[in-house]
């Protein structure tokens, strides 16, 4: 019965991935392409003339190409992405870019988000972060609701290392907050903040 109502999950893994040419002719180029295959074994399909010594090849990035809502994007929406930004498209699925570059790209497709700090790192809020701010930004809609015109106050007293800087980042884009003051007896944080986020 369970099977019926809860089907397993494909054995399908769509990846994207990218992979430079050791020949001189290629320097400088990625190829990056899309698999719901081992990226070895689908990288070494386009290879087919067996060589003695390493293969001419060598994969530099390896990414999932699922978005957290299961949804999923291809090789042409990174290759699109590349070409908006301004990286130069010799010919084919060929770009003069960096692993970066297409890091980049990834991140800004998975969070439908324009990417122009050109971040290639992505991670998520740690389980306590998350609640901190779920419990704050449960805390500000409730007392808007009660309250009407005065306004809420929510202290964290938080550990050091606790990442008050982005869980508080977090909880201003859950808010939908455009304006954020920060107060600081540390003239350093004034430019901290901003280089933190990008």
């Amino acid at each position: 019965m369970s099977s019926e109502f809860f089907p397993p999950r494909p054995a399908s893994r769509p990846t994207l991935y990218a992979y430079e040419d050791t020949n001189p002719q290629y320097a400088g180029l990625l190829k990056v392409g899309y698999t719901t295959v081992d990226v070895q074994a689908r990288v070494a399909q386009q290879y087919p003339t067996l060589r003695p010594g390493k293969p001419p090849y060598r994969i530099v990035l390896e990414e999932s190409a699922m978005r957290n809502d299961g949804t999923t994007f291809t090789d042409h929406d990174v290759h699109r992405h590349l070409r908006i930004v301004g990286i130069t498209n010799p010919e084919g699925e060929w770009f003069k870019c960096s692993v970066k570059d297409v890091k980049s790209a990834i991140i800004a497709l998975k969070t439908r988000e324009v990417n122009e700090e050109s971040r290639s790192l992505d991670f998520k809020m740690r389980p306590e972060q998350k609640a901190a701010v779920d419990k704050t930004a449960d805390y500000f809609q409730s007392f808007r609701n009660e309250n009407h015109g005065k306004p809420p106050h929510f202290l964290w007293n938080a550990k050091m290392r606790f990442g008050k800087t982005f869980a508080a980042y977090q909880l201003a884009k859950k808010m939908g907050w455009r304006k954020v003051l920060v107060l600081t007896f540390k003239p350093a944080v004034q430019n901290a903040w901003e280089e933190d986020l990008k």
